[in-house]
C-alpha cells in the first residue's frame, strides 16, 4: 500500500486529487505543523486484479498461481450470483 504524507494546506488545495489517490488504494497521512493528525483511507478494502497482485510481488517471490485458478474463480462467481 502506498502511504502519502500531506500537509493540511496541500490537502485543501488538492482535495480531489488526494481523494482519487485514496480511491486507488493509497493511505494519506494528514499533517498539521509537521505532526500527523489524521489518516485518510478508503472506506472499503480496495479490490485488485490478480494481475495487479502478481505484478506487485518481488522478483524473488516463490508465489505461484494454480493452473486451474481461472476455473476456480469462475465457479466461485457463478455460485454467488443472485
Amino acid at each position: 500500500m502506498v502511504v502519502l504524507d500531506i500537509a493540511e494546506a496541500g490537502l485543501a488545495r488538492n482535495f480531489r486529487a488526494v481523494l482519487e489517490k485514496v480511491q486507488n488504494g493509497a493511505e494519506v497521512v494528514i499533517e498539521q505543523n509537521g505532526h500527523p493528525v489524521a489518516v485518510l483511507r478508503a472506506a472499503e478494502p480496495g479490490r485488485r486484479k490478480l494481475s495487479e497482485i502478481a505484478a506487485s510481488l518481488s522478483e524473488h517471490s516463490t508465489a505461484t498461481l494454480d493452473p486451474d485458478v481461472a476455473a476456480d474463480v469462475q465457479e466461485f462467481i457463478d455460485s454467488h450470483r443472485a
